[in-house]
C-alpha cells in the first residue's frame, strides 16, 4: 500500500508565506509525517507536467490540491494533470471536477429548484441573454450579479435603481441610472444600466464565463454565515458581518467585514438542514466525493410566512484556507488517512497466478 501524500502548491501568489507556501500547508504535511505517512510538497509548473505525472502516479497514494486556480496562468493544464492522476488511480482531494463544481457560482444554477436557491435565479452565457433578461429581473427589485469564477468579492455586484419607484415596470430601460456596488471593496458607482451591462461583458467572455443573477437579500446586513466543512463534518461556523454603509453588503475580510468564529452547535438548525441536504448536493454537483476542505455561505431570508430561511450564496471547494485555525491540521491529516485507507481497501486485489 502506498503511503505518500503529495500536496500541490503554486509558485507565487498573495496567499504565501516567506517559504513560498501557504501557511496552512506545512502543518498538514507535518501532521501526516507524525502519523507515519510520507508527505511532501510539489510546486506545479506547466513545463514539468509530464515529469510530475510520472512521479506522482507511480509513488503517491493521494494528492491534496492547495492551489488557488486564480494563481495559475492556465488552470486547464493543472486540471488536466489532476484528471490524469485520478484516472491512474491516485486519490484526488478533491477531484478536479469537484473542485470546479463546488468552486464556481454555477453550482447555484445546478441547485436551483431546491430549498437552497431561490427560483428567480438566472444564468447568462451570452450578452444577448444578459441584455434581455436582466432589465426584467431588476424590475422586481435589487439584484446581485456574480461572475462564475472568482474570489474575495471580485466581480460580484449589487445593482439597485437610483430611483426605486421605477420597480413598478415590467422591464427597466437600458438608459435608467443604477447604483452598482462591488463586493470586493463596497465601492459604489452610478451607471446607466446599459453601460454597466456592457462592462459586465468581460465576465461573460472569459473562459468558463457566465454571470449568475440572484435577488439581493437585505438581511445580509445581519451577516453571512459560512459553514467550514471537513468532508461531511462541520468544523466551525464563521459569522461574517459587513461594515455599516448605505450600499455596503460585502462580507469579505478585504472589505472590512468582521468575522466571528462559532462552534457548529450554536447554529444547529442550519447545520442539521445542510447535512440533510448533502446527498442531494452531491448528486446535483456530479456525484463526486466531497472536497477535503470546503465551505458553504448562507444568508438569512424571511419567507412568505414570516419564518427565517437560509439561502445559499456560494460554495468554495477549490482551496479553502484555515490559517486562523491551524490546529485543524491534525484532524485534516486524520481525514486524509481515513480516505486513503478506505479507498485502498475498495481496490480489488489482482491474482497474479491467473494467466
Amino acid at each position: 500500500m502506498k503511503r505518500r501524500i503529495v500536496f500541490f502548491e503554486a509558485l507565487g501568489g498573495n496567499d504565501k508565506g516567506p517559504d513560498g507556501m501557504r501557511k496552512d500547508t506545512m502543518p498538514m504535511v507535518d501532521a501526516l509525517r507524525m502519523k507515519g505517512y510520507e508527505a511532501d510538497v510539489i510546486f506545479f509548473e506547466e513545463r514539468r507536467k509530464d515529469a510530475i505525472f510520472k512521479d506522482v502516479s507511480q509513488t503517491a497514494a493521494a494528492y491534496v490540491s492547495r492551489i488557488n486556480p486564480g494563481n495559475l496562468q492556465d488552470e486547464t493544464i493543472y486540471f488536466d494533470l489532476l484528471r490524469e492522476l485520478c484516472e491512474a488511480g491516485v486519490i484526488g482531494m478533491p477531484h478536479p471536477d469537484a473542485m470546479i463544481n463546488y468552486g464556481s457560482k454555477d453550482a447555484l444554477i445546478r441547485l436551483k429548484g431546491t430549498s437552497l436557491v431561490p427560483d428567480d435565479t438566472y444564468a447568462y452565457d451570452t450578452m444577448s441573454e444578459l441584455m434581455y433578461q436582466f432589465p426584467r429581473t431588476l424590475a422586481r427589485g435589487e439584484r446581485v450579479l456574480k461572475q462564475n469564477r472568482g474570489s474575495t468579492g471580485e466581480g460580484i455586484w449589487r445593482v439597485e435603481l437610483a430611483q426605486p419607484q421605477l420597480t413598478a415596470r415590467d422591464s427597466i430601460p437600458l438608459s435608467t441610472p443604477v447604483i452598482c456596488t462591488e463586493a470586493k471593496n463596497n465601492e459604489s458607482k452610478q451607471w446607466e444600466l446599459g453601460n454597466f451591462l456592457l462592462f459586465c461583458e468581460q465576465y461573460v467572455e472569459e473562459r468558463d464565463g457566465r454571470l449568475i443573477d440572484m435577488p439581493f437579500l437585505p438581511r445580509i446586513r445581519e451577516g453571512e454565515i459560512r459553514i467550514l466543512m471537513l468532508q461531511d463534518e462541520p468544523v466551525n461556523v464563521v459569522h461574517k458581518q459587513p461594515i455599516e454603509g448605505k450600499h455596503a453588503f460585502s462580507a469579505t475580510l478585504f472589505s472590512g467585514a468582521h468575522y466571528r468564529y462559532d462552534p457548529p452547535i450554536l447554529w444547529n438548525g442550519l447545520i442539521t438542514q445542510f447535512l440533510n441536504d448533502l446527498p442531494m448536493i452531491q448528486e446535483k454537483l456530479g456525484h463526486y466525493d466531497l472536497p477535503l476542505l470546503w465551505t458553504a455561505d448562507f444568508i438569512l431570508r424571511t419567507d412568505e410566512s414570516g419564518n427565517d430561511t437560509y439561502v445559499l450564496g456560494e460554495m468554495n471547494g477549490s482551496c479553502v484556507g484555515f490559517t486562523s485555525h491551524l490546529s485543524l491540521a491534525d484532524d485534516i491529516a486524520d481525514a486524509i488517512i481515513q480516505t486513503v485507507v478506505k479507498k485502498q481497501r475498495q481496490v480489488p486485489l489482482i491474482d497474479e497466478t491467473t494467466p
